[in-house]
């Protein structure tokens, strides 16, 4: 298990201004110099906090998964039928995507990063495991006789939606319709029109 040291703020500025320059630039291209200048600390400072460029990139990947979940969470406790909760997601991706014109910076991280063994490509991953979790989850809340099949295919759209954002090519609503139609397509008849059974605490169990 790796040893976990508490963030300083100068800590916070490191991975605010690494963050930021990795989704523009890419990982493989951002030194740790220019971190160090952007964030206004030593290469030192950096190396104390985080141990290595590396490290810093899984710290940075981590940062953004939280904030990825607290507006999916969100999104899913917003709904009014578990049935609705399903396509949740799609929906708290309309918001993330406003701000991520690059597409989606776990992918990107695991086409630079293909290593499995390396902390940030863990941390990508398990951000997609967590997701596909995730709509299980609630496709079987839903009352989907087959929550996981219901599941892949749900993160195969929402993943196509992503890759296919740096394009301007606007696919979104036509991804969250058939997200829909899925859903809809499996439930039973007498799911369709479920309300109540609010979905509480849903992905809490989802890991890295």
């Amino acid at each position: 298990m790796e040893e976990t040291r508490p963030v300083t703020p100068a800590g916070r500025r490191i991975v605010a201004a690494a963050e930021e320059l990795f989704y523009d630039h890419g990982i493989t291209a951002v030194g740790v110099d220019l971190i160090a200048e952007r964030s206004g600390v030593t290469k030192r400072t950096l190396y104390n906090q985080f141990g290595s460029k590396d490290h810093l990139v899984a710290a940075c990947l981590t940062e953004r998964d939280q904030r990825w979940r607290i507006l999916v969470r969100a999104a899913v406790d917003s709904t009014a039928t578990p049935a609705e909760a399903v396509t949740a997601p799609f929906e708290a991706l309309r918001t993330w995507s406003g701000t991520n014109a690059r597409g989606c910076a776990f992918i990107n991280a695991l086409a630079e990063l293909p290593d499995p063994s390396h902390p940030a490509h863990r941390v990508a991953a398990g951000q997609k495991r967590w997701l596909r979790n995730l709509f299980e989850e609630l496709a079987a809340m839903a009352g989907c006789p087959h929550p996981g099949t219901l599941a892949t295919r749900l993160l195969l759209l929402h993943e196509g939606a992503l890759a296919t954002q740096p394009l301007a090519l606007d696919t979104l609503p036509d991804c969250v319709d058939l997200a829909r139609d899925l859903v809809r397509a499996a439930l039973p008849t007498d799911r369709h029109r479920a309300s109540g059974g609010r979905t509480q605490q849903v992905g809490a169990s989802g890991s890295h």
